[in-house]
């Protein structure tokens, strides 16, 4: 029997159709082989549903939206007899062309549903279209019928996550991957194995919302630079296409939620880069893709004069706290998590997200504070980038409700000032250790994710090699990218054959590692750092789509000591809970000692306010309190200084003694097999090195 409101009442061209739901928005499958379309537009006076057939230039139907069909400021209409596989779709919204007052409707273009579940016209990555065809980018249907069996968001508890940062595509798309589908979701998929191993359970993936890699593409010396890091959305709710080796089948969301359950079987939990500070649709000179057609007065900041205000440094910004804007937003993040099982959100330029429409920052921002409480993102976890390229810095300020962690950029700062040899950084340099109280104060360690290098700058062995960028194959006279790294090349700028030179870095690789898994907060690595992958000194590697940016899987084979010397330190730190601790306690604990201390070369001694380059971290976990089989003891040496440092060792309960798990200058022990000290109360760091000795 045809339910009433899915009987069809009108007909255009041999397809029937009917005013539709309003919600949800986008295009829904409904009974009766049926599609509901839904989209909002305020400013529109019309509008008009395109269909194509796939590879199609011209439209094989436009339906205009009976009047009646629209609902406040709801165009809704459903359509039945489409075959899905062989359909797109997009709109035409007439209305008033003033740029000068923000209003640029063309009744000529069509526009991309920025509700739509799939893009189509890049299904395979860095391929074009001929020079003759129109581009437009058109939204698809799809099935949501995949089978999860059973999966769900992991809810791993934050101050457990170990966060590897990757880029789809370059994690495996050089061939010494040697993977069957390089550059793609199921590529990943073949390397789950490799990151059990290491021990990573939650992996970080760089923008895999629908973008065009052809975006701003130029010639450089025979070289195509393209859009590589995908930082410039087309839709926020379509995977990208060019990632899936299914892609041009049409089955980019399967692969990609397959890559998805894949992971969770695993214990791996997966976060989402999100970017919603701008669109791929630029300033006033950029193209009319989706938003600026539909109501470009709702989505974007403008000026009086209907320019696009650029508080993040790609032409536009989104003004986020519009109604309409922050509900799309939540409608996109509820998406993912059902629809993909998504666990957490990482939010690039995340300060925009608290403008208000004039572009002044809100104490209490809705969209911030909407995502905090909302019921279906309830155990998602959000991650800010706590600044924007309008100059807003709100590291350790950012509006949380106790449910935001943040990028810690200070955390960044000063560990690499510091292992570099800065003295002046030691007192801040604890803090950061500890899990920067001083900025999350009320929110725990947690709050902190602690990282030294990520995807925008130097690699770490980059950190270690070059004192200045070398961006020249970039195109912009080197110009772009940081020029402040805080780094050091050990004496010799780039590649080098001196090995005094390469035990160094090796050393300071080691170093920054070491502190990095052995701080309170969540740590996150860069892919490839832990075998010491290179962009051969590129700190903005956005345009290129080669062996720049791509992973060079033989650094393993070279570099495998520095992998298990990684691996040795996050399995370290997965087996003592006291270094995840979810609360600032440094007091005394059943065990007689305070939970976590810092001294000098001599134990419990040390002037917190000078300046230093040798200290050491005790941690002693109470097994009662932690729920662990015994009490443990790990006390951290770090000798940031170019001559060796002694340490007299804090004495231990009895029974117990000082055993020696790794080293930076190339020791590491396997759990268990410690190494006991040979001088039970003293321990030799040499020139800028670090330690990790457990009691047993």
């Amino acid at each position: 029997m045809k339910l009433i409101d899915t009987f069809p009442t009108n007909e255009y061209k041999g397809l029937q159709y009917r005013v539709g739901r309003v919600l949800p928005f986008g295009a829904t499958l409904v009974e009766d082989n049926g599609v509901n379309f839904s989209i909002f537009s305020k400013e529109a006076v019309s509008c008009t549903l395109v269909l194509y057939r796939h590879g199609e230039e011209e439209p094989f139907a436009e339906i205009p939206f009976p009047q009646e069909f629209r609902i406040g400021n709801v165009y809704t209409m459903m359509v039945f007899g489409i075959t899905i596989e062989t359909t797109e779709y997009g709109y035409r919204f007439d209305g008033v062309y003033d740029p000068r007052k923000g209003l640029r409707f063309d009744k000529n273009k069509v526009v991309l549903d920025p509700y739509a579940k799939s893009v189509s016209g890049r299904s395979i990555w860095g391929k074009r279209r001929k020079p003759s065809s129109a581009f437009v980018h058109r939204g698809q249907i799809i099935l949501e019928d995949y089978d999860w069996e059973g999966d769900k968001p992991l809810e791993l508890p934050m101050e457990d996550l170990i966060i590897y940062e990757m880029h789809v595509r370059g994690f495996t798309r050089d061939p010494s991957s040697k993977i069957k589908y390089p550059g793609t979701y199921a590529g990943i998929v073949e390397k789950i194995p490799y990151l059990k191993s290491l021990g990573i359970n939650c992996v970080e993936l760089m923008p895999v919302f629908a973008f065009d890699e052809f975006e701003y593409c130029q010639e450089n010396s025979g070289d195509s630079r393209l859009n590589y890091w995908g930082y410039s959305t087309l839709c926020f709710f379509a995977p990208k296409a060019g990632y899936a080796a299914s892609g041009p089948l049409g089955m980019e969301a399967d692969e990609f939620k397959n890559l998805i359950k894949k992971l969770h079987q695993n214990g791996i939990a997966v976060i989402l880069d999100v970017v919603f500070n701008h669109t791929a649709e630029g300033n006033e000179n950029g193209p009319v893709i989706s938003y600026k057609g539909i109501d470009n007065r709702t989505y974007y900041l403008l000026t009086p004069d209907g320019e696009y205000v650029n508080f993040s440094g790609c032409g536009n910004t989104m003004n986020c706290n519009k109604a309409v804007v922050r509900n799309h937003i939540l409608d996109c993040l509820r998406y993912w998590v059902a629809a993909y099982h998504i666990d957490g959100f990482r939010f690039d330029l995340a300060s925009i997200l608290t403008r208000d429409k004039k572009g002044n920052p809100m104490v209490y921002p809705p969209l911030i504070d909407t995502l905090a409480h909302d019921a279906v993102l309830g155990s998602t976890r959000l991650i800010a980038e706590a600044w924007d390229a309008g100059g807003l810095y709100q590291v350790g300020n950012f509006p949380s409700w106790r449910r935001w962690s943040e990028w810690n950029g200070k955390y960044r700062d000063c560990l690499r000032r510091f292992v570099k040899g800065d003295a002046g950084c030691a007192p801040e340099l604890y803090s950061r250790i500890a899990g920067s109280e001083d900025l999350y104060n009320s929110r725990g360690p947690a709050a902190s994710i602690n990282f030294i290098t990520c995807h925008d700058g130097f690699t770490m062995y980059d950190l270690v090699s070059y004192n200045e960028k070398h961006n020249e194959a970039n195109g912009e006279d080197n110009r772009d990218g940081a020029d402040c790294n805080d780094s050091w090349n050990c004496g010799a700028e780039g590649d080098t054959d001196i090995p005094e030179i390469l035990a160094l870095r090796m050393r300071q690789i080691r170093n920054f590692q070491t502190l990095l898994l052995t701080s309170r907060g969540v740590p996150m690595l860069l892919s490839g750092d832990e075998f010491a992958n290179t962009q051969y000194g590129n700190n903005n590697t956005y345009c290129q789509d080669n062996k720049i940016s791509w992973l060079d899987w033989n650094c393993l084979d070279t570099n495998k000591d520095l992998f298990t010397y990684v691996k040795t330190l996050i399995a370290l730190r997965a087996a003592h809970p006291v270094l995840r601790a979810p609360h600032f306690d440094s007091e005394e604990n059943g065990t007689g000692y305070p939970e976590l201390s810092f001294h000098s070369t001599a134990p419990w001694e040390l002037d917190r306010n000078a300046p230093a380059l040798t200290f050491a971290v005790l941690y002693v976990e109470d097994h009662v309190k932690y729920k662990t089989e015994k009490d443990a003891f790990l006390y951290i040496l770090v000798n940031a200084h170019w001559e060796e440092q002694t340490f007299t060792l804090p004495e231990l309960p009895a029974g117990l003694q000082w055993h020696l798990a790794c080293a930076s200058r190339g020791i590491c022990c396997p759990a268990g097999q410690e190494t006991q000290l040979l001088v039970p109360a003293q321990f030799t760091l040499g020139p800028r090195e670090t330690a990790v000795l457990i009691g047993k």
